[in-house]
């Protein structure tokens, strides 16, 4: 969704939104603004421009500018094109007011023809420009009032951060179910929709609750309840490291995020899961009670989220002995279904506030069942929700398609898995013990994957034997049926390809009409209990002219019989397969979109939080 970014504080403020929104631009880059408060004419200064920062740039010029105070806003669109006078921040009639929204405000149509009926005009096709003059026309004299003013009209989900020239040094903002977070720095503060947007300057956050207001001057931020009444927020120290934040000699985050996902393994693992001592999962609330007395699990998510609950539903049913069902959160969230305390729901978010997913938490919690996040965003909207959460550690991820915290999300099913396994005592202390030595291996049987050039030349070589073909179709059997799933999903994201994913066994259910001899079909191939009967529908595809690419386990020689182009990952359990055996493609995808000559962090009409619906 879009992001904002705000400063109030002794520095010139202009360069700060301006790297402050770089670092937010994974999040929208249709169109972007600044609002400046220029002390010497008592008014807002406005820039805006369509397309990403680098006009924004070109708008602002080199020269820097005098004003301290100030918001920028990134936008990715949902209501009214891409277009400069659609571009926030966006002013009141009477130019005093300045505010930056992300989210939607559902009843703008009503509030829109209220306010036209009440002589005020509309420059944009946006739900957000209601937000200033619902500001300007409840304005007394005093800012926080007219803000909850304005608030208590608003329907939706939104974070809105308003400044008005009576009061240049402050900012009031506003979240509901979006995201919102103060840093805190020495005599100055910022406010923002992610913690990456002022990473460089202050690793000290609080978090902003629904529905409550904050109040941002240099001293500090004041929270306040709807009723005026003041609210305490600790502030937290982030462990980011501020490179989290840059390429790191990397040519894009992607690549970088990719190359980092043995380090989020490890981290996701970390003390959890140490040789020779029980998991330790005392962080979600669980108990051993509660581990008992779960009949069943249900696995909540959107597109790679949705895919990580996939292989985590083999874990839990193959180590727990409990059901598991999977589910699209958007879909799910309109079921009628019974549930129970005996039920474990998991919210699977990567930010934390996916639309989708906290509303299906929410009706869950209303259900009676246990709700667990899963999430990689410290303080989100899903950590709020639920009863308990479990971290990926996965660190900052900027490239919009998720690699790193794909892999981290899998793995945080594993730790819970496994620990479920332990107190439930459904699985005996041999296999327990593989079950860990290998999970602690993975990190570095990827390693060595990420660090082979001739693994990488074989991935490049398919890469550029198929990136232009019009149409791709991925197959898989059991674990590799997810991986087939996500391995599409990223190179519809990064390379605009249609593709679709199968399980294999469906094939002859009519997705085989599509193969002809221009259709590459990548088969996920590795050993399992399957492995045969995949082999099978390879000699099905094969038959149809289709190219294979199959990804294979390591000295598996007899594959090559079988596909055309081969792409080895490292021996593993069958359940952790999908945590080495998606990495090739991952590249495969990378690849092909860079070939084709797109930018791979910032795929079009993406954004990395979707946080609407």
């Amino acid at each position: 969704m879009c992001g904002i970014i705000g400063y109030v504080g002794p520095k010139k403020v202009d360069s700060i939104l301006l790297e402050g929104l770089e670092r937010l631009e994974y999040r929208g880059y249709d169109s972007a603004g600044i609002s400046l408060f220029d002390a010497e004419t008592g008014e807002f200064e406005t820039i805006r421009a369509v397309g990403n920062l680098a006009k924004l740039r070109e708008a602002v010029g080199s020269e820097e500018r005098p004003a301290h105070f100030g918001i920028g806003h990134t936008r990715w669109a949902t209501h009214g094109r891409p277009a400069e006078h659609n571009a926030h921040p966006f002013r009141s009639s009477d130019s005093k007011v300045t505010v930056v929204l992300n989210g939607i405000i559902e009843n703008y149509i009503e509030l829109r023809e209220e306010l036209t009926a009440a002589g005020y005009e509309f420059q944009s096709e946006t739900d957000a420009e209601v937000v200033p003059f619902l500001v300007e026309q409840a304005y007394n004299g005093d800012m926080i009032a007219a803000v909850k003013a304005a608030h208590t009209r608003l329907e939706g989900h939104f974070a809105i951060v308003v400044m008005h020239t009576d009061h240049p040094d402050t900012m009031v903002g506003v979240r509901r179910q979006c995201p919102l977070v103060i840093g805190v720095g020495d005599g100055e503060t910022y406010i923002a929709s992610a913690i990456a947007a002022f990473l460089k300057w202050t690793k000290t956050v609080q978090m902003i609750e629904d529905d409550e207001i904050v109040v941002v001057t240099p001293a500090g931020a004041r929270f306040l309840s709807l009723e005026n009444g003041e609210l305490t927020r600790e502030a937290m120290q982030i462990d980011w490291d501020e490179d989290a934040a840059e390429k790191g000699g990397y040519e894009t985050f992607t690549l970088k995020e990719i190359n980092e996902q043995p380090d989020a393994l490890e981290n996701t693992l970390g003390e959890r899961m140490r040789r020779g001592a029980p998991a330790d999962l005392s962080e979600t609330g669980l108990t051993n009670e509660d581990a008992k007395k779960f009949r069943h699990v249900v696995i909540l998510g959107c597109g790679t989220s949705y895919h990580a609950g996939l292989v985590g539903r083999y874990m839990m049913e193959g180590w727990t002995g409990l059901h598991a069902e999977v589910d699209l959160a958007s879909e799910w969230r309109h079921r009628d279904f019974p549930l129970g305390e005996d039920t474990l729901v998991i919210g699977v978010t990567q930010s934390g506030e996916t639309a989708d997913t906290l509303a299906a938490m929410e009706k869950a919690k209303v259900c009676g069942a246990h709700v667990l996040a899963l999430t990689n965003v410290l303080g989100s909207q899903a950590t709020r929700i639920a009863h308990g959460t479990l971290y990926t550690r996965a660190g900052l991820e900027i490239g919009v398609a998720s690699t790193k915290a794909h892999v981290a999300q899998v793995m945080a099913f594993s730790v819970l898995a496994m620990w479920l396994a332990e107190q439930r005592e459904s699985m005996d202390a041999v296999e327990h013990d593989l079950v860990r030595d290998e999970l602690q291996r993975i990190p570095d049987l990827m390693r060595v994957m990420l660090e082979s050039e001739p693994w990488h030349a074989a991935i490049r070589e398919v890469a550029e034997r198929f990136s232009e073909k019009p149409f791709f179709m991925f197959l898989g059997r059991h674990t590799g049926l997810p991986v087939a799933l996500e391995a599409a999903l990223k190179l519809k994201e990064l390379s605009y390809i249609p593709s679709d994913a199968y399980a294999a066994g469906e094939m002859k259910h009519g997705p085989i009409a599509l193969l002809d001899t221009d259709t590459p079909t990548v088969v996920i191939a590795t050993d399992s209990h399957v492995y045969d009967k995949t082999i099978s529908n390879i000699q099905e595809v094969r038959a149809r002219g289709a190219a294979v690419i199959a990804v294979a386990t390591e000295g598996n020689e007899d594959i090559r019989q079988h596909a055309d182009h081969v792409l080895y990952v490292p021996r593993t359990r069958n359940e952790l397969m999908p945590l080495v055996g998606i990495v090739p493609l991952q590249l495969l995808a990378y690849h092909i979109a860079t070939l084709r000559g797109l930018n791979v962090d910032q795929p079009r009409n993406l954004a990395k939080t979707v946080t609407v619906e």
